[in-house]
């Protein structure tokens, strides 16, 4: 049942997890087996937080829905911080930065009851639309490894695209969020 786990949508796994059909700690714990089959032919990750997601999750198994993002496993584009963990930017200025607190962003994630299981590759410092200038090396498109994923939002597209996870958070500047939802054959949401 794992491997179907991972390819739900967030509808469907919010609607597995109400009526208890499975549980977050199950889902978080299907996306991470996925990510350890596929991350390292995609690189879509540049950090996986496991073990703060099975906590985050067991915690969520346990507790009041939160709402529609209840026990759901996310990952966050790495200029997003994350209290305890590293955000780089995808760039070796940046490879030892451990942010303090969370983005609000992450916060409102967390306060939806989200569970983020790590931070996603991009284009060095989110400018630039191939997605291939990074410290960490490329995100590869789940489609064709031959091919890009289209930036800056590359490992957000290539995470989603490859089913490791039912939501991303990539960001949109001109086309940094849009490109690599189509490259990677995913619905990209534009903020306005």
């Amino acid at each position: 049942m794992n491997d179907d786990l991972s390819y739900l949508s967030i509808a469907e796994a919010s609607e597995l997890i109400r009526k208890k059909k499975t549980s977050p700690a199950e889902l978080t714990e299907a996306c991470l087996e996925c990510i350890g089959k596929l991350d390292n032919s995609l690189n879509a990750f540049i950090t996986v937080t496991g073990e703060q997601a099975r906590t985050a999750a067991r915690l969520a198994t346990n507790a009041k829905s939160r709402g529609p993002l209840h026990g759901i496993p996310i990952a966050l584009k790495d200029i997003f911080d994350v209290a305890g963990v590293r955000t780089t930017a995808a760039s070796p200025i940046l490879a030892d930065n451990v942010a303090t607190a969370d983005s609000s962003v992450t916060a409102r994630l967390h306060e939806a009851g989200a569970i983020v299981l790590g931070k996603l590759n991009l284009h060095q410092f989110a400018f630039g639309a191939t997605g291939r200038s990074s410290h960490y090396g490329p995100a590869r498109n789940p489609w064709d490894l031959e091919r890009i994923t289209g930036g800056s939002s590359s490992g957000s597209g290539a995470a989603v695209g490859a089913r490791m996870l039912p939501m991303a958070i990539g960001t949109q500047t001109g086309g940094s969020n849009m490109r690599p939802a189509a490259y990677c054959g995913v619905d990209g949401i534009k903020a306005t």
